[in-house]
């Protein structure tokens, strides 16, 4: 059984295609999606042509260490918000010089903040930025649920 869904394939296909015809690259700065986002960009042959690398960042400390970002952005911390996770967007991109970034940054469940809500952030030649939500508690689902929004958002900064 693959561990991607069909459509997080075919959406790391496209996105992998538009990436090699451009020369251009990305970044995924990930945290409730727990690496499935880079995982559906390097299931494409070929990743190492557009994929700079990434991490799930979990933990603010990963965030510091990983992403550059300062203590100073967590200062009164309260969760995932459009600027925290557009910051890490940013960050993660320059640290690893490349022209995309995806980043993601929620709760997935069962308990903790607002399960099935996430946050995400593109930033590169187009920048943008929502809020998702499943409305369950499923962490499973939701974790699927995020990386495959978190595909179609970069695919729609793509186009």
């Amino acid at each position: 059984m693959p561990f991607l869904t069909p459509e997080q394939q075919a959406l790391a296909t496209e996105i992998a295609r538009a990436l090699t015809e451009r020369g251009e690259t990305v970044a995924v700065a990930e945290s409730t999606a727990g690496g499935l986002v880079s995982a559906a960009l390097l299931w494409v042959p070929g990743a190492s042509r557009y994929y700079r690398g990434g991490g799930v960042l979990y933990t603010r400390q990963s965030r510091i260490a990983m992403a550059g970002m300062t203590p100073q952005q967590f200062e009164n911390y309260r969760g995932a918000t459009l600027e925290n996770v557009a910051a890490m967007a940013q960050a993660l991109r320059q640290r690893l010089e490349a022209t995309w970034c995806i980043a993601e940054a929620g709760t997935a469940g069962p308990t903790g903040g607002q399960p099935g809500r996430t946050v995400i952030a593109v930033s590169g030649p187009v920048s943008r930025s929502e809020v998702f939500e499943t409305g369950s508690a499923d962490r499973e689902a939701n974790m699927v649920a995020f990386a495959t929004r978190s595909l179609e958002v970069l695919l729609e900064a793509l186009r």
